[in-house]
């Protein structure tokens, strides 16, 4: 698995200048064919990287699934949060809704005045319709593969007298086990790829932008965020220093990441009827 943890941070590395890229670009004009596409293929790119990276993932699952589970290559706060080996799919839809609302509240004396930027927070009642929709099938789809686990778990634990003998069925009975594990990571990696798919397409250039944008910004302030705490733990005072200089955590913490802390504070400070919308 050491190949794929070099792979994960390779691809990370490419996902941060393919964000900083499209975040560089300018607002689309919505005139302008030209800054349509220029913005439209700037996202076929990052949202091909994300499948290239679950095409990877895919092949690593049947050579040793259970290294995908352990994450040697995450922080602490990463694996804290994964669902079968990543992030759970409807994540993405409570980033949705959040962008759009901290967008739409930024903005909300030029919509009273007719004045439109065509961001997220200007989302179309046929869009949030079809938000809800998307939210409603990939939760039925999450819990389907949710009792998949289970039942694998299952069957593990009623094979545990039998351990010495690998489940009564030899290095083949094992086998059959870490298939079925691999199976149930490979089909919950293609819903999160279905998903960020999904959401692109209901979406216009410049809010697919800005949604690959926030969801990265997610992924990647996170990871810097459990590395900063794994050093703290660890005692890493020089690795620290360095971390906070070169990385700009700094910058991170006060605003460079502000989506990430607004997500956590939104879901701190929800209502119950809003939890339970979101949930």
């Amino acid at each position: 698995m050491t190949n794929f943890h070099r792979y994960h941070e390779s691809w990370t590395d490419k996902l941060n200048k393919l964000i900083t890229e499209i975040s560089t670009t300018p607002t689309p004009r919505a005139t302008s064919s030209s800054d349509q596409q220029h913005i439209r293929h700037l996202v076929d790119e990052v949202v091909a990287h994300y499948a290239h990276y679950y095409d990877t993932k895919a092949q690593a699952a049947r050579v040793d699934v259970l290294s995908l589970f352990a994450a040697p290559w995450a922080s602490a706060l990463e694996r804290s949060l994964h669902w079968v080996a990543g992030f759970r799919p409807t994540t993405l839809f409570h980033l949705v809704y959040t962008e759009s609302s901290i967008r739409f509240e930024s903005h909300v004396a030029d919509i009273l005045h007719g004045r439109r930027t065509g961001d997220l927070g200007e989302l179309t009642a046929g869009q949030l319709a079809r938000v809800s929709e998307l939210q409603c099938l990939t939760v039925k789809e999450e819990n389907e593969i949710g009792d998949e686990l289970g039942a694998w778990q299952e069957e593990v634990a009623r094979c545990e007298p039998e351990w010495s003998g690998l489940c009564g069925g030899g290095p083949e009975g094992l086998n059959h086990l870490l298939n079925r594990l691999s199976a149930v990571v490979v089909r919950a990696d293609e819903l999160r790829m279905k998903t960020i798919r999904q959401v692109v397409e209901l979406l216009t250039p410049q809010q697919a932008a800005e949604f690959l944008i926030a969801a990265a910004e997610l992924q990647l302030g996170i990871r810097r965020w459990g590395q900063h705490q794994d050093l703290v733990r660890g005692g890493g005072d020089i690795l620290i220093a360095a971390l906070l200089s070169q990385n700009g955590l700094l910058s991170f913490f006060c605003g460079k990441y502000s989506s990430l802390m607004s997500f956590f504070s939104h879901m701190i400070s929800a209502t119950p009827m809003e939890f339970f919308f979101y949930t």
